[in-house]
């Protein structure tokens, strides 16, 4: 088994670091030209739409808002990982992986503005609002309808089940180290308990459809992500002078030449870019799911919330992690990712913050699971509108949520990542054609807001978009705007 584990984790490495990150880079340096930087220009702007109203569904109640669709995102995006992953990142590649995932946040936000405005305009409506995604852009605006059943199969699989195991396994694990701490002997009883509570709390939320996956989303997000923030502004406070030789580190780490000489900054950029990669999901074709179900009234405008998103995951929860993990004097060059979160913590805050980690953890993963399943089930509807299916689909769930808090995943996590990747260079193949169309529309947002208008999209203010099944023309919306008629 360990030779099998080895062999995939041995793909997943080539995977990512001679096809993935590069070709990510490309498309996001690219995108960020074409579109004059839209990801850090229209910051204000993703701030001021976030807000926004919905309409009322044809079932007659609210549909998704806005900030809906980034909480169902930003659930899924946030997880064990921005906790995990990133000390496992400053652990392998130091100081200075934490700058180069502040770099990747930045460039590839332009990928998350492309990806997600595409999902807006090429969204379908259903009786409780809007689903969408790369599958539905691919039917859809790349006309290849066999290209959207292979990436909603991979997505399914990917995030539906596999991840959705290995966030109960989180979970679980965090419960049993927490009982440990209370003199406990965490056992499979413990996990077996702690899985079927899962299941009970998770078909509560999954069976009662997006809305109620929205709702709690909304309700979590915020409370995960402000008490992990807290804690760690505690930290920084209690080690405020050390802060400035901190920042100055990972500087210094990401370009110093005793890095260069050593080869040190070629582990930084390659944990950092990494990390970023796999916390905020920018142009990998996961967000793109949750955006597409919001009510707008121009598809730039989810483009830029999403965009929000990547920022929130790396810039804010990401870095928390690190700030805490920095001002703990780590050892680095080990793979001690797990622990280092963990004993930070407990170094400047004493044993209870353990225990309170526990409870962020749980949060972060639970919320993921929700996350993760919506993933899936858009991408099932895609390919099936049968409601067995559906049914089908949330049992197979549960029964990984289950399996997933009992059994050692270090196996399904590496299968996992390859899955990750694949489906990452599936939607590569798709933005790359269909960014053109999302910066025309960028361009008559930018032209309506110009003219001190909330911009309104119709069908008719891009005639030549072939395959858009909802933005239908009212007698009321704005005329094309002169830049769009010229």
């Amino acid at each position: 088994m360990d030779a099998v584990n080895n062999g995939i984790v041995a793909v997943n490495d080539a995977l990512w670091s001679y096809l993935v990150i590069p070709l990510l880079l490309l498309i996001a340096l690219y995108f960020t030209i074409r579109s004059k930087a839209v990801q850090l220009r229209l910051l204000p702007e993703m701030l001021r739409v976030l807000g926004g109203k919905p309409e009322i569904a044809p079932d007659g109640k609210k549909a998704i808002s806005s900030l809906q669709a980034f909480a169902i995102s930003a659930a899924a995006r946030v997880g064990t990982g921005n906790v995990v992953g990133v000390a496992t990142a400053i652990a392998l590649g130091g100081p200075g992986a934490v700058f180069w995932m502040w770099a990747m946040a930045l460039l590839t936000g332009a990928a998350a503005f492309v990806e997600s405005t595409l999902a807006q305009l090429y969204k379908v409506r259903t009786a409780t609002g809007y689903r969408g995604g790369p599958a539905y852009y691919m039917r859809y605006g790349l006309r290849q309808p066999w290209m959207g059943v292979l990436f909603a199969v991979v997505i399914t699989v990917t995030f539906g089940l596999i991840f959705n195991s290995v966030q109960a396994n989180s979970i679980a694990d965090a419960i049993g180290t927490s009982a440990a701490g209370f003199g406990a002997e965490p056992g499979q009883g413990l996990y077996w308990a702690v899985g079927v509570g899962l299941v009970v709390i998770t078909a509560l939320v999954i069976f009662g459809g997006v809305r109620r996956i929205a709702q709690m989303s909304e309700a979590l997000v915020p409370l995960m992500a402000g008490l992990y923030i807290l804690i760690g502004l505690v930290v920084v406070v209690l080690n405020i002078e050390r802060l400035p030789g901190v920042v100055s580190d990972i500087f210094a780490s990401a370009f110093g030449l005793r890095e260069i000489v050593s080869g040190g900054v070629g582990t930084a950029i390659l944990q950092g870019m990494r990390r970023g990669m796999f916390s905020n999901e920018a142009g990998l074709g996961s967000a793109p799911n949750a955006g597409a179900t919001a009510s707008v009234s121009h598809p730039v405008k989810q483009g830029l919330v999403q965009t929000l998103g990547v920022y929130f995951d790396t810039l804010i929860v990401c870095s928390t992690t690190a700030f805490i993990v920095l001002l703990s004097d780590p050892t680095y060059g080990e793979n001690q990712g797990p622990s280092m979160t963990q004993n930070a913590l407990e170094a400047n805050l004493g044993g209870w913050a353990v225990h309170a980690l526990t409870l962020i953890l749980f949060l972060l993963a639970f919320t993921s699971v929700l996350g993760n399943y919506y993933y899936g089930e858009s991408n099932l509807a895609f390919l099936s509108a049968k409601p067995a299916v559906l049914t089908g689909y949330r049992v197979a769930v549960l029964v990984m949520v289950l399996l997933g808090a009992v059994a050692p995943l270090t196996l399904v996590w590496s299968a996992a990542d390859v899955f990750m990747g694949v489906m990452a260079l599936i939607n590569f193949a798709a933005i790359a054609p269909l960014g053109g169309i999302a910066f025309l529309l960028l361009k008559d947002y930018v032209a309506q807001r110009r003219q001190g208008i909330d911009p309104v999209f119709t069908r008719d203010r891009l005639p030549d978009a072939r395959g858009v099944e909802c933005w239908e023309n009212t007698p009321d919306t704005a005329e094309p705007a002169a830049a769009d008629r010229a």
